[in-house]
């Protein structure tokens, strides 16, 4: 590659590869956010799902609130009828509240259920905490005189003209994970429901994370996690944490209750999360890719469109400067370039033994005037094409003008070599023939000088070799001669 093709490619290559980084930038910033809005949608979306389960869950909660008050209020207005009419009631409240048992009892704790069944809860853990409250209340309790498994018990105070008492609606827990993902869109690994203190009061996966009883915040590891949690639940606030417990790596979602300052937990493997990220993301990462490709194969192409445009161009300016540098008639380099390369490797190798010889035509006028310029053209033609094979590629071989010809050796290391090839320029001349029809042997006057001997620059050679051929001439002609020829023959 010369020194030309290395420039137009650095010219080219050095802007694209600039512009080539500034696109990748851009395209990188614009990859990182993707994924960050991916991660965001994703995150977004666990929430809105989270919400809308706890929403489910606690619309069947409220529902019992919302069908036993009227009916709490008809009982009130009736005063404390018979038995019979207490259970319809009853039977009707659970029917359509989604109870499995309601209880109506005085401020003693005695009554009846649903079914017309006399009951007493005067001595259960809950039956005291009652008393102190005027309005609805939600009580989380372990079991109650129906069912062994926890549930959530609903209290509506009774007034009436004779005394006061409860009505009691229970709602099933066994089915909370059933409910809750009634919401769908995202599988929980767990949900849970926890108090304000972080007690877990009732999970759909017991033993994955945590257990019944269990205190939530005691599984974190991360106490600001821990915080967060805490002061978003207290400010009715919900959000999604990536947090790592003690049993592997989650990511949770904690969303306010609305009653008691409870508040729902739902949890899902961190992997899970990775995933549906990339889900999210691939659209925009193929298509990030896909950009990529496409940019680098169209810098790639506009990039090899100007290269060898601009090595097209080069090799073209290279051939016309050659054009102008050769002779029209022998194929040999004119004498301008002739000249301007032997001064050009002079300069470069000031030290290094190199010959110049100076060829005259004998007789050329005469081969003009008796035979024709046209024949004295093709014996130029001939001597032209035959000598420029004569000699090595790096070598200088030109014509000078008329029938004058210059012919420079390169790096003739000795005197033997300088014997040998002035030799070889005798022998040429010798069997030297011009002509397709009429073969016409043309001799020639030689004139050899030294470099740096004899001359150390292209004037001072040039001189010597001319002076040489000058002697050639004197001799007779059809002969070579050296500048020196005793340093010549004394070698």
């Amino acid at each position: 590659m010369d020194k030309q093709t290395k420039s137009v490619l650095v010219q080219w290559i050095g802007p694209f590869a600039l512009m080539l980084i500034v696109l990748v930038v851009m395209l990188f910033n614009f990859f990182t956010k993707s994924k960050i809005n991916a991660s965001d949608t994703i995150t977004k979306n666990m929430v809105t799902a989270a919400e809308a389960s706890a929403r489910q869950f606690k619309e069947r909660l409220v529902l019992l609130e919302t069908v036993g008050r009227p009916i709490a209020s008809l009982y009130e207005e009736e005063g404390m009828l018979d038995t019979a009419h207490g259970a319809y009631l009853a039977e009707v409240a659970k029917q359509y509240s989604g109870a499995y048992a309601v209880y109506i009892c005085n401020e003693d704790g005695e009554g009846i259920d649903n079914t017309g069944g006399n009951i007493s809860v005067s001595g259960t853990d809950y039956f005291e905490s009652l008393r102190s409250s005027e309005d609805v209340k939600y009580t989380f309790i372990t079991h109650d005189l129906q069912n062994e498994e926890s549930t959530i018990m609903v209290s509506i105070p009774l007034h009436s003209m004779s005394e006061n008492g409860y009505m009691l609606l229970f709602y099933p827990l066994d089915n909370f994970g059933a409910v809750v993902k009634q919401a769908g869109m995202v599988d929980w690994d767990a949900m849970t429901l926890i108090d304000a203190e972080g007690t877990v009061l009732i999970t759909s996966c017991s033993g994955i994370h945590w257990k019944q009883g269990d205190n939530l915040y005691s599984k974190l590891e991360d106490e600001d996690v821990v915080r967060r949690i805490k002061s978003r639940i207290n400010g009715n606030l919900g959000g999604l944490s990536e947090v790592s417990m003690k049993d592997g790596d989650y990511g949770i979602v904690y969303i306010p209750f609305g009653i008691n300052r409870w508040a729902v937990i739902t949890s899902i493997q961190q992997v899970y999360i990775d995933e549906q990220v990339n889900l999210q993301w691939k659209n925009a990462r193929n298509m990030v890719i896909q950009l990529v490709v496409v940019l680098c194969i169209f810098l790639c192409v506009i990039i090899g469109i100007n290269i060898f445009g601009k090595m097209y161009n080069v090799r073209k300016q290279k051939q016309l400067e050659e054009k102008a540098d050769t002779d029209l008639l022998t194929g040999l380099n004119n004498k301008l370039a002739t000249e301007r390369k032997i001064k050009d490797f002079i300069e470069h190798n000031p030290n290094s033994q190199s010959m110049m010889f100076i060829l005259d035509i004998d007789n050329f006028k005469k081969i003009n005037d008796t035979m024709g310029h046209a024949f004295g053209d093709e014996v130029l033609r001939s001597l032209g094409k035959q000598i420029g094979a004569l000699f090595r590629a790096t070598d200088i071989v030109g014509r000078a003008g008329g029938d004058e010809f210059i012919v420079f050796l390169k790096n003739v290391a000795d005197v033997e070599a300088v014997r040998k090839e002035a030799g070889k320029v005798e022998s040429f001349f010798k069997g030297f023939k011009a002509g397709e029809y009429t073969k016409y042997s043309a001799t020639a006057s030689i004139g050899v000088a030294i470099f740096p001997k004899e001359g150390a620059n292209f004037e001072s050679i040039y001189k010597a070799a001319d002076q040489a051929l000058y002697k050639a001439k004197k001799r007779g002609k059809n002969q070579l001669a050296f500048y020196n020829e005793i340093w010549v023959e004394g070698k």
